[in-house]
């Protein structure tokens, strides 16, 4: 496919989404109908289509229009390339560009919330959390998040998976502040695929996810609950770790449906809990809520989400995530911890509840607290 066709290809995508598709399937159902275009047709138009999404607000000022041409478009003038290479109107490229597209404001000239690219729901109460790395945040969630991969500590050594890796053409640079982290640099997409990640050496997990299972205190000599395991990466990383006994439990076990193979092809057991088999198995050592928040700390990887927000969404999720603080914490044995964290970058997701919490717990405090900003390669975790 020509670049004009590729662009073409997004523009019908953006549509789709724009009306509320998801992006996913939109992307897959496209691939399905056009069997012709090959994996580097579909992984330019998968990037078209995402680097979209996370510059809609910008690239629509830019491109004229709240619409897949303006979005499309916008982003090609932010790379600076030339309209009329693209919007030809010819063979299978977007109809021609008219006198008046194109001619769009200076982005310097637009309110703030559309120059980072920022749902105005969330853009004072994301301003305020974040202080003076508001604009440096918000810009680094512009663009693409990098990839990482966690090495199987249980099983595997740093040096072994590295070679494996490169045997197979794929480049990554270790971590210096997490062990057994590492950046995925060249072909990150051929991960899936690569034998050490189908032998269980490694699994993929944001640098910040696997930062906030390193700071937790030893897990060796504990039994320790993932209460929002989710599709179940800390549950993974902690048996990795080394803990005396993993569970897993969410309020949809669909979202789990995955883990146990995951576990299995890693060497890592893990037992999977429904939630009346919760008070039967515990109490335990220490128990982590991975809580549903805003997920505005990893808008770089799931764009989609950062235009569904609302105040009232917001809201609705603070509530669920001073529920599940109050149910786990009553699963913690005595002397034992509670862990809670989320990918969010706000405030009231994230310091407001713990200190809402512990105002009505008194028998908990704080062991640590800490935050993991966008800006040092991850998602934003709290």
């Amino acid at each position: 496919m020509t670049p004009a066709a590729r662009c073409a290809s997004a523009i019908e995508i953006t549509d789709k989404i724009l009306f509320g598709q998801a992006a996913e399937q939109v992307l897959t159902n496209w691939a399905r109908g056009h069997r012709f275009a090959g994996s580097s047709d579909r992984a330019a138009i998968r990037d078209l289509v995402y680097d979209g999404l996370r510059c809609q607000r910008s690239y629509a000022a830019l491109g004229g229009a709240m619409t897949g041409r303006g979005i499309i478009m916008g982003g090609l003038i932010a790379q600076g390339a030339d309209l009329a290479d693209i919007f030809t109107g010819l063979g299978y490229s977007p109809t021609s560009i008219t006198p008046h597209e194109g001619q769009g404001p200076a982005l310097a000239t637009l309110p703030p919330a559309v120059v980072f690219d920022c749902p105005d729901t969330l853009f004072s109460s994301l301003k305020e959390s974040l202080k003076d790395d508001f604009e440096l945040i918000m810009q680094a969630m512009q663009k693409r998040a990098p990839l990482y991969v966690r090495v199987n500590q249980s099983r595997f050594g740093m040096t072994e998976v590295e070679c494996a890796l490169l045997e197979e053409g794929i480049e990554v640079t270790a971590n210096n502040n997490v062990n057994y982290a590492l950046e995925v640099t060249k072909n990150a997409r051929k991960v899936q695929s690569s034998k050490a990640y189908l032998s269980g050496s490694i699994e993929i997990q944001d640098l910040s996810s696997q930062a906030v299972i390193a700071a937790l205190p030893d897990t060796a000599a504990m039994r320790v609950l993932d209460y929002c395991a989710g599709g179940g990466g800390k549950s993974l990383a902690l048996a990795a770790r080394g803990a005396a006994a993993v569970f897993a439990h969410d309020a949809n076990p669909r979202r789990m449906i995955d883990l146990i193979a995951r576990a299995k092809r890693a060497g890592t057991p893990i037992k999977v809990l429904d939630t009346a088999a919760l008070e039967g198995e515990g109490p335990f050592e220490m128990v982590i809520t991975d809580v549903p928040c805003s997920g505005s700390g990893a808008w770089r990887r799931d764009p989609e989400n950062k235009w569904r927000q609302s105040i009232e969404s917001l809201k609705e999720k603070t509530k669920v995530q001073a529920e599940i603080l109050k149910n786990a914490a009553r699963l913690v044995t005595t002397g034992g911890y509670l862990a809670y964290t989320t990918c969010s970058l706000l405030t009231c997701e994230n310091e407001d509840q713990i200190n809402a919490f512990l105002a009505n717990n008194t028998d908990f405090s704080i062991k640590l607290q800490q935050s993991f900003s966008p800006l040092t390669g991850g998602d934003g975790f709290f």
